[in-house]
């Protein structure tokens, strides 16, 4: 205490770090300007390894065709040697003003309002049934999910088939009793694209089907448990509680079924082909592009309908994310605002 009394600084000047031995231990020296740190390059070589595959994939697969669509979109080319005829944006203002166009994109825009209004109702009830205790409910599961993963021209060659005049269909209508019922479903301009639309929800329900199972199963038991308890009945939970917890889920669907909807081709070209799509209604802009590109050997006005196609997509796909998905990007995203 004497000591302390006459040399108070010592208190104040005591070493920065001592090991276990009582021997004072230097810190460390911050790195200068002439010393640096850990080198970065391992970790961007196992960066560039992870990536650098599905990169290129996607450059090679994805922007360069782009890319090239754009290219040959300005020329008159019918696909054999260097496109040298440059038309500017001659190919565009046909397709802007052409009606048969403007058909197929209204085509396309019923089917994505359609199965947007059908199959998400649809696959919600039916999610909503099998998310209880049932019976068979595996099975049931994988019956519906089926069709998902046939083979789209496995599927337009069943329908096709079926649906013919002298199809299976009919035929079984004039077995029952109900003749008067049996039409044309595939040249009928007035019928035709709802039997498309059919086609189009038997195909791809079980997908909707499938995710919003998915998204019940992510709802804790504990919530609902604790509604009923307060008294909420079965569909009190359903509309105030389990909607509101499924909206990212239903949001992410909507947006899959509406660029498919957008680049609907495969089943439209398989059941009507060329010629029976543009006379029976059900024509869409990817069968357009082929009809009038590839197969009118004009691959510049092909091309520059896909680059059509693609920023229509693009531009819907962007909205959609600004005003629809905004919540939830934001809500994953560090930092984000809600």
């Amino acid at each position: 205490m004497a000591f302390l009394r006459e040399h108070p600084q010592a208190t104040e000047a005591e070493p920065a770090n001592h090991d276990q031995t009582g021997v004072s231990a230097t810190a460390p020296a911050p790195a200068g300007p002439g010393r640096r740190g850990p080198s970065l390059w391992p970790a961007r070589g196992e960066l560039a390894i992870l990536i650098g595959p599905a990169l290129i994939v996607f450059v090679a697969f994805v922007i360069l065709p782009v890319a090239l669509a754009a290219y040959y979109g300005f020329f008159s080319w019918s696909g054999y040697g260097a496109a040298t005829d440059f038309i500017g944006l001659r190919n565009y203002v046909t397709i802007l003003t052409d009606p048969d166009f403007h058909e197929a994109l209204s085509h396309n825009a019923f089917i994505v309002i359609m199965s947007l209004v059908i199959q998400g109702p649809i696959a919600l009830g039916v999610a909503l049934l099998l998310n209880r205790k049932l019976r068979f409910q595996s099975v049931i599961r994988v019956l519906i999910f089926v069709p998902y993963v046939i083979s789209e021209v496995v599927v337009g060659l069943g329908w096709s088939l079926m649906l013919q005049s002298n199809g299976a269909l009919n035929g079984l209508l004039y077995k029952v009793g109900l003749g008067a019922l049996a039409t044309d479903w595939l040249s009928d301009p007035a019928i035709a694209i709802w039997t498309l639309l059919a086609i189009v929800t038997w195909k791809y329900v079980g997908f909707a089907v499938i995710l919003f199972l998915a998204g019940l199963q992510g709802i804790p038991d504990e919530v609902t448990e604790a509604a009923t308890i307060d008294g909420a009945g079965y569909w009190q939970i359903q509309r105030h509680i389990v909607l509101p917890l499924m909206g990212p889920t239903i949001r992410i669907w909507a947006f899959l079924s509406i660029i498919g909807s957008l680049q609907l081709f495969d089943l439209v070209w398989i059941i009507w082909g060329q010629y029976v799509a543009s006379t029976a209604g059900t024509s869409t802009m990817a069968t357009y592009m082929v009809a009038n590109g590839r197969d009118a050997g004009s691959y510049g006005y092909g091309s520059a309908v896909a680059v059509v196609i693609f920023l229509i997509s693009l531009i819907v796909a962007l909205f959609y994310q600004r005003f629809v998905l905004r919540r939830d990007t934001a809500g994953a995203l560090t930092g984000g605002k809600n």
